[in-house]
């Protein structure tokens, strides 16, 4: 992962985070403030207002082996993200703009926590994946 600039990017736009596989986070200068775009081949581009829900979002992605939420609604869950577990969830909906913490915890019925736990699984997870595909000679 890197923080490099693109030049190939609009002057407002850099890139935050650069991962495998062509998924990235652009940092976007707006005029109501930085809001951070996840970017991936065949998933349209989200906006987050806090890199770490982006990047939390990216390890999402990873975690389930990518997803479309295209079709979903506004609040709607893709399918692949309920399938995949409880820490899935929960990360998922840590990335979501109507939640917070304890929201999450009292949605999914746990202590705080156990929630901060969940997210933690899924950013290991996550991060061994793209490490194990690194070492596949996939970039």
């Amino acid at each position: 992962m890197s923080h490099a600039t693109d030049e190939s990017a609009n002057a407002d736009e850099t890139v935050y985070e650069e991962y495998i596989m062509n998924v990235r986070i652009v940092a976007v200068d707006e005029e109501s403030g930085p809001a951070y775009r996840f970017e991936a081949p065949e998933h349209r581009g989200i906006e987050f207002d806090d890199p770490e829900k982006a990047q939390l979002y990216a390890d999402v992605y990873f975690d389930v082996n990518g997803f479309e939420e295209a079709g979903t609604g506004e609040r709607g869950v893709p399918p692949i993200i309920i399938q995949a577990g409880r820490d899935t969830l929960a990360a998922y909906f840590l990335t979501r703009p109507y939640t917070n913490l304890e929201w999450v915890a009292s949605f999914i019925g746990v202590q705080p926590g156990k929630i901060e736990r969940y997210r933690s699984r899924v950013q290991k997870r996550a991060t061994n994946i793209r490490n194990r595909a690194k070492e596949q000679g996939h970039t």
